[in-house]
């Protein structure tokens, strides 16, 4: 997915290729959703992406376990607020990625079951364009924590934000009954080796 593949993956691909300088790789940087159906349609091997909710013929393997942050402008009151909630962002335009988005659906599930209304006021198809809207003053956004670097390289602060906490897992997801070839198990390897048990912020430093 792309909030994986813009952060994490290229420190990944790196070491894979200095392992296997030999073999050519295809990313696909595309969305969540996106990514679960290629690998069940068995046009990729490999897919990396939130766990899916319907597993019954993938497999899945965490790497590790990605916490939603709150991006505001950087000259927004909120900035310095030490316990961000979402009643407190929500006074603000929100901006979000556009449907059929798994994204936004965790962002909406969680909310529903909190009774907090959610009131979208600008949506769009890619979470740099949100990064970007975000630093220049339209509102505020909630993102997976993948996505922190690439906020704050668009100019945006980002924050822990509660009440309620959004994390999902992040892993390896492969069909469970075809066999992976020996350049796709080698990923795996690698992907396990750079990234399981690890938080992206241990990875980025």
């Amino acid at each position: 997915m792309p909030s994986f593949a813009a952060s994490l993956l290229p420190q990944g691909l790196l070491k894979y290729r200095q392992k296997h300088a030999n073999i050519k790789v295809e990313v696909h940087d595309v969305l969540a959703d996106t990514v679960v159906e290629l690998v069940r349609s068995g046009q990729i091997e490999i897919g990396i992406s939130f766990a899916p909710e319907n597993n019954q013929d993938l497999n899945f393997q965490t790497l590790f376990n990605d916490r939603f942050i709150a991006v505001v402008p950087s000259k927004s009151p909120l900035r310095d607020i030490v316990d961000l909630t979402w009643p407190q962002l929500l006074d603000y335009d929100f901006i979000t990625l556009q449907r059929p988005s798994s994204v936004r659906s965790m962002i909406e599930e969680a909310l529903f079951k909190e009774n907090i209304e959610l009131q979208v006021t600008f949506d769009a198809h890619q979470l740099a364009t949100i990064g970007r809207m975000v630093a220049e003053g339209l509102g505020v956004a909630v993102v997976p924590a993948l996505c922190e670097r690439q906020m704050k390289e668009q100019g945006a602060i980002c924050l822990p934000i509660s009440a309620p906490i959004i994390a999902r897992n992040v892993g390896i997801i492969t069909r469970s009954r075809a066999p992976l070839s020996i350049a796709a198990e080698a990923m795996v390897d690698t992907l396990i080796e750079t990234f399981a048990d690890k938080s992206h912020q241990e990875t980025e430093e």
